[in-house]
């Protein structure tokens, strides 16, 4: 299990639970086990999301995590 940190104002999604469990070994499973868990984050990370893992951002969906790693879903920073 990979234990995904969420910024705060997703908490309303997962019951209050700042840190999920989830069972992956990429990113794409963290983030569609996510959205199998909890519904409510499919419009969230459909919109996009960074996910980081020990401090780097993800370079794609297929970059592998591990129950030792440190994830946080981030928001997508948008700019120009």
């Amino acid at each position: 299990m990979v234990a995904v940190n969420l910024w705060s104002s997703l908490t309303r999604f997962t019951d209050g639970a700042r840190v999920v469990e989830i069972e992956a070994t990429t990113v794409a499973e963290v983030l569609n086990g996510l959205v199998t868990a909890y519904p409510g984050l499919a419009p969230i990370i459909e919109g996009g999301v960074s996910v980081v893992i020990d401090g780097d951002v993800a370079s794609g969906r297929h970059t592998p995590v591990a129950p030792e790693n440190e994830v946080f879903l981030m928001q997508r920073l948008k700019g120009g």
